[in-house]
């Protein structure tokens, strides 16, 4: 059972508080506040008991990964590269803590640029009720640390700055970092609102779901899914199997793929699952049909594919018509609805059709009393660009970690809010 911050008393106590506040950065500019603004219900409920404190910590990005991707980047392209600006544009807290402060109405104090050590006096000076924000998580080596007494060193600090942990980063719960896990050896743990919702939601598809439970699971690799498909046949009473992902379980079929992106050394899987779902008697849905292209690119021209098979020619870019009847009717009457993927290149409108049908055909189940739930940063793009977030019951802020739990696995920062 999750222990919420409903739970305990915070009246007068010191509150650190982990958030997924790795939200897109441009120049030091907020590009879109939707994590900021999904943690903002549980920051407001803390604030209102009356606490001493709020200290709020994330990651934004990796400086060190992120610097020497956009390095290796800049040099293949033969322009210069400022490690500094780019740091500072894109993994600096404190513009955060600024952008937080104007939509929570209220001072957000920034602990410094030298990251998360030593801030035990600073916190405890601040008058009370204050909030504080520490700088990015990741500029300490150790709070990714293989090393456990490494990741604990800085867990043991983080905790120096509280009397009760909180953790809202459900977009974090599969990292077992010192600041989403390890923290909780040494002070109290309880989860967010957010986090409770995510498990309220996500759990139950896995575990106990309305039946019947159908799953779209999308995406470009199998490899990246193989364990959610697998954990999925247990519950679910039919799979759709889109995007390029689909393209290596119909070559495991025998059909023709063409130029289409096919693991082959996924092939033998695919034809696993096939096996499993058919002794399970889940159905599997595969396109029938395809909008094709002759290159992956958002001004190829599309080309509608009327049959299984792919000419040599071309890739399946999106899902045809035949194939969206399809979708309608393995979904009508479904009690459950879990998406994760898209079906088709949604990002080039020449091939979002599949995509976006599909959304509308989810959306239009919530009202009638279908649970719809939408996980993978993917499909909540996809559902953000043809402005359908609001119809589907449920929404999930965490791409990974809404993965990884209905693939079955106990995430780490969910088990520590546990009684």
């Amino acid at each position: 059972m999750l222990k919420t911050v409903k739970s305990v008393d915070m009246c007068g106590k010191r509150i650190i508080m982990r958030v997924d506040f790795n939200v897109p950065m441009k120049d030091g500019v907020v590009q879109d506040d939707t994590r900021i603004r999904a943690a903002l219900p549980t920051i407001k409920y803390i604030l209102d008991q009356g606490v001493k404190s709020l200290t709020l910590m994330s990651h934004l990005g990796d400086p060190a990964k992120d610097a020497k991707s956009a390095r290796e980047k800049a040099e293949k392209a033969g322009k210069p590269f400022d490690e500094t600006a780019f740091i500072n544009g894109k993994c600096r807290m404190r513009p955060v803590a600024e952008y937080l402060a104007k939509v929570l109405g209220k001072p957000v104090i920034f602990a410094g640029e030298d990251g998360c050590f030593g801030k035990k006096a600073f916190i405890d000076s601040q008058p009370d009720g204050s909030v504080i924000m520490l700088e990015n998580t990741r500029f300490n080596k150790e709070e990714t640390s293989k090393d456990l007494a490494e990741r604990d060193k800085l867990a043991k600090e983080l905790a120096l700055y509280g009397d009760i942990f909180v953790n809202d980063a459900f977009g974090s719960a599969h990292r077992d970092h010192a600041s989403t896990a390890s923290i909780a050896k040494f002070i109290p743990a309880v989860a967010g609102f957010l986090m409770e919702k995510e498990v309220d939601y996500l759990e139950p598809v896995v575990n106990n779901p309305k039946k019947p439970l159908v799953a779209i699971i999308g995406g470009a690799k199998v490899s990246s899914k193989i364990a959610v498909l697998k954990n999925l046949l247990k519950s679910a009473d039919a799979l759709i199997i889109g995007g390029g992902m689909a393209y290596t379980f119909l070559k495991a079929q025998g059909h023709k793929t063409g130029l289409s992106l096919v693991e082959n050394d996924q092939i033998d899987t695919a034809k696993d699952i096939l096996a499993a779902a058919d002794k399970a008697g889940v159905k599997i849905v595969l396109p029938v049909d395809h909008v094709a292209a002759g290159s992956f690119d958002a001004a190829a021209k599309p080309e509608l594919v009327d049959s299984v098979d792919l000419p040599d020619n071309l890739m399946g870019m999106d899902v045809g018509p035949k194939t969206i009847e399809l979708y309608k009717k393995a979904l009508e009457g479904a009690k459950t609805i879990v998406w994760n993927g898209p079906v088709g290149v949604f990002e080039f409108d020449a091939f979002s059709k599949g995509t976006e049908e599909l959304a509308k055909i989810i959306a239009a189940a919530t009202p009638k009393g279908c649970l719809t739930i939408v996980g993978g940063g993917d499909s909540v793009a996809a559902v953000n660009k043809f402005h359908l977030a609001d119809k589907m019951s449920h929404v999930s802020t965490g791409g990974g970690a809404s993965l990884e739990l209905l693939e079955g696995k106990k995430l780490p920062g969910i088990e520590v809010c546990k009684a």
